[in-house]
């Protein structure tokens, strides 16, 4: 029998036990199958798809004993499209077992449980996101290009004509903006568009290939106007991003985080929060939690363009955000100007290297440290955390096994204690997980922010 007939096998029957991360169900019938679309505790019936060493991929076939949290998907494309995975679970089901899975982190990973759970911040379930990147792809069975995330369980990019999940008003433009690039003639050569939505523009960049002629341009600059969108082609790396239509005085993107008083500059390539409202309840509840004072000295890691580096300093008698993308610190050097601070710094700096501890920008102390690293965690500068041991410490993530590990890491080996811990609605309908912590040093150099030997 061959390999493939092996895996388009014959239907099953069996009972989902659990969630894998990327929000499939477990079902343990002989080999272990992954299949999305099943809920824990539910009877299916699928087939196996696909192989892999240690699972198989199946599809759903039929739901024979349906789970009380199941319910039914908004989306008329959920199941084919990626870019959501839990459309079918009802949203308090959903943040459930996102608190579970970094519970569950916690105590295998770190061999820890925080002394409190945080209460999960929650916000608008649809409509939310913000920042995206979706594919294009012209495809002459169809005789379109198609546009949206790449499909479940297929290399191709799934045939959308909307998003609940994006933000307005690019959420309803997958149809049109399909029905543009197919007119080009440059259809063939136009991979894909970042979405970048901000409070005072939609911005809209395209990769391209090879150069536009006058009337692929002049249907770009139509459907901009049309749509009151602003567009970028993309023609090599970041640094050629740049606008359809020169302009001499461009109005920069922009958000804002009205509690403090803040407005961001931004590019449309930069790195923002997907998620705007969770993004503002976020940087609340980690400057509550870390209880300011006048005198207080914070430093910022992994800062981005300012995100939590100007609100903290709303609050502290001064701050330092450091960041391994040099741009985005000339953008935060730039917000803090045009929002007049002068109690701020920025400095940009490896940080997948670890931090010198008798680096000169390091020599005061700190009272205070923010980290919101990439997936891949912060395991570099723990070392440099301890040495410093502020009173408390505030560690956003993406990822609970990378935060697990850190925080393991600054429990076991450096005294510390997590105080505690919860998790962020950044992604509703997804599987991705955003987490915070608190954490404090041990006992006898808590609050002395000036640095310790370690």
């Amino acid at each position: 029998m061959s390999r493939r007939a092996k895996l388009i096998a014959e239907p099953e029957q069996g009972s989902v036990a659990a969630l894998t991360h990327e929000g499939e169900g477990i079902v343990r019938a002989g080999k272990t199958a992954f299949v999305g679309g099943a809920l824990p505790g539910e009877r299916i019936r699928f087939r196996r798809v696909r192989r892999h060493r240690s699972h198989d991929e199946g599809q759903l076939l039929e739901v024979i004993e349906s789970s009380p949290d199941r319910v039914t998907p908004r989306c008329s494309h959920f199941g084919v499209c990626g870019g959501c995975a839990l459309q079918h679970l009802s949203a308090d089901r959903q943040i459930e077992i996102k608190q579970l899975e970094l519970r569950d982190a916690l105590e295998r990973v770190a061999k820890v449980t925080p002394a409190t759970w945080l209460e999960p911040l929650r916000g608008p379930q649809w409509g939310y996101r913000r920042r995206a990147r979706l594919g294009a792809r012209y495809v002459p069975k169809k005789g379109r290009v198609v546009v949206g995330f790449r499909e479940r369980l297929a290399p191709y990019i799934a045939v959308l004509d909307h998003c609940e999940v994006l933000a307005p008003p690019v959420g309803a433009l997958i149809g049109p903006l399909s029905a543009m690039l197919t007119g080009l003639a440059t259809r063939e050569h136009i991979p894909q568009i970042e979405v970048a939505i901000a409070q005072n523009v939609t911005a809209l960049v395209f990769r391209v290939l090879r150069p536009l002629p006058e009337g692929d341009v002049a249907a770009l600059r139509e459907f901009a106007e049309q749509h009151r969108l602003r567009i970028y082609l993309q023609t090599g790396g970041l640094g050629s991003v740049a606008p359809l239509d020169a302009d001499p005085n461009p109005e920069p993107l922009r958000y804002s985080l009205p509690e403090f008083g803040v407005d961001y500059d931004f590019a449309p390539t930069d790195f923002v929060q997907i998620n705007a409202a969770i993004n503002e309840s976020m940087v609340s509840r980690v400057i509550s939690l870390l209880e300011l004072d006048a005198g207080s000295r914070v430093l910022d890691l992994y800062c981005g363009l300012g995100n939590f580096t100007l609100p903290l300093a709303r609050r502290a008698a001064a701050v330092l955000g450091i960041e391994g993308d040099a741009a985005l610190i000339e953008r935060a050097r730039h917000n803090a100007a045009v929002n007049g601070f002068t109690n701020v710094q920025f400095l940009a700096a490896d940080l997948t290297q670890p931090l010198p501890v008798n680096a000169p920008y390091l020599a005061n102390g700190f009272t205070h440290l923010v980290l919101d690293p990439p997936r891949a965690g912060a395991l570099e500068v723990m070392p440099t955390i301890a040495h410093l041991a502020p009173r408390k410490v505030a560690y956003i993530s993406c990822h609970p096994g990378s935060l697990a590990r850190d925080i393991g890491v600054l429990v076991h080996e450096f005294g510390f204690a997590l105080r505690a811990a919860g998790v962020l609605d950044m992604f509703p309908h997804t599987a991705h997980v955003e987490s915070m912590a608190i954490l404090t040093p041990p006992d006898g150099v808590k609050g002395r922010g000036s640095g310790r030997k370690t």
